[in-house]
């Protein structure tokens, strides 16, 4: 297959003949990567099973795997669902269009090649200009994650989509480089209380002030069992993952530092939601507010405000980083080192890239997936990574780094 890409001059003055072409193309069936502020999509038709069906053929994603059903307006939703919760209508008030999806009892008209077998369907309103022209031009809505071969960094940009899809879909409309760079939060609001599936850039402190509660999934904190079927993308399967082994260095807590225990960790197993409130004491039920759902690398009282980290921490992860970098580097191994603007000058071995500015979490999410693919563009062998707080974007930037690692994690 020959891959057509074209390309968007201006993303705030489209022009509805640029994108025809591509409307076309999803409204017959086929497959178009477009941007979106998150990642780039790979966009079928979300009501064509075998749309569905070269999605996860051209992802080599597994089926079980379900697809996020994008729309280019609030009015497109109710045919797609059985009901629209309260807390559904409040969360689109609140954050659509924009990088929120949401999961609902789906109608029978969502097929469920979409879905992954489920009873519910993710549904997302994109706010992005040429994701949401492209949307209602094709008159469908369009089933699209992101626009990467299974497993690996999802893309933010036209060439990434271009390394992994072309020769496997119709066309690709490069937009330019997203802005957020990571995916969508997820929430399932089909249950008594909503639940986070997935973090993204609409963190569980936005969600607690709109909602008052809110649950997290087990899933964000370590891996689906085998036999379990997942509920949304990015809960079961390997994720986001660059070709290097990748190992994540993370303070430990007061306890662990004062014993002098180095820990490493893999996926620890954990059961029940974690609940949230909008609250600033935690109740009677154990509840915690989003600030306080903390854990590892998370902000302390004595810690640098900006950072979350205290220097003692800050140091100790940088020195570990360090030790195993070198470790490597004399074993003769190629060694990529994952570290930020202001930690910058403490590295001389291996390839070493800041990700961003510790103080800015905007600036690491959104380096985050193109840094992973250099790596794998410079043929590294190993990647070691100093973490981050997991308070608000904290929290979807270490939930993609730890799934990008097989949750391979050292604490110091």
């Amino acid at each position: 297959m020959e891959t057509k890409r074209i390309i968007i001059e201006d993303r705030n003055h489209i022009k509805d003949e640029e994108l025809k072409e591509a409307a076309s193309i999803l409204r017959s069936g086929g497959l178009v990567a477009f941007p979106t502020e998150t990642v780039y999509g790979l966009g079928g038709n979300a009501l064509d099973e075998d749309a569905a069906r070269k999605i996860y053929a051209a992802k080599g994603r597994p089926s079980d795997n379900p697809l996020i059903a994008h729309v280019s307006c609030v009015e497109e939703v109710a045919p797609l669902v059985k009901e629209i919760p309260e807390a559904g209508r409040k969360l689109m008030e609140a954050f659509w269009p924009g990088p929120l999806t949401m999961i609902f009892p789906k109608s029978e008209k969502v097929p469920y090649g979409t879905t992954g077998g489920l009873d519910t369907v993710a549904i997302r309103m994109p706010d992005d200009p040429v994701a949401n022209r492209l949307i209602a031009l094709a008159g469908v809505p369009v089933a699209a994650p992101s626009a990467n071969t299974s497993g690996r960094p999802s893309p933010t940009t036209a060439d990434h989509v271009w390394q992994d899809m072309n020769g496997r879909i119709e066309m690709i409309i490069d937009g330019g480089p997203v802005g957020i760079g990571v995916e969508s939060t997820i929430v399932d609001v089909s249950s008594a209380v909503p639940a986070v599936l997935r973090p993204g850039a609409i963190t569980m402190e936005m969600l607690a002030e709109v909602l008052g509660e809110v649950s997290v999934d087990p899933a964000i904190l370590g891996p689906l069992s085998a036999d379990v079927r997942p509920k949304a993308p990015g809960m079961k399967y390997k994720h986001y993952a660059p070709k290097a082994d990748l190992t994540l260095v993370e303070p430990g807590t007061g306890t662990e530092r004062e014993s002098g225990a180095e820990q490493v960790t893999g996926a620890e197993q954990k059961t029940g939601a974690e609940q949230v409130t909008g609250a600033e004491q935690k109740n009677g039920a154990g509840q915690k507010t989003g600030a306080e759902q903390k854990t590892g690398a998370d902000r302390n009282t004595g810690a640098d405000p900006e950072t979350g980290l205290d220097e003692t921490q800050l140091q100790a992860m940088i020195c570990k980083v360090r030790e195993l970098s070198r470790e490597k580097i004399e074993a003769g191994y190629k060694v990529g080192v994952i570290c930020t603007d202001e930690s910058r000058g403490c590295y001389t071995d291996g390839e070493v890239r800041s990700i961003g500015a510790r103080k800015s979490q905007a600036s690491v999410a959104h380096n985050l997936y193109a840094l992973l693919r250099e790596f794998d563009d410079l043929g590294v062998d190993y990647i070691f990574s100093e973490s981050f707080p997991k308070d608000h974007l904290g929290q979807a930037i270490m939930n993609r780094l730890s799934k990008a690692a097989g949750y391979k994690i050292v604490k110091v």
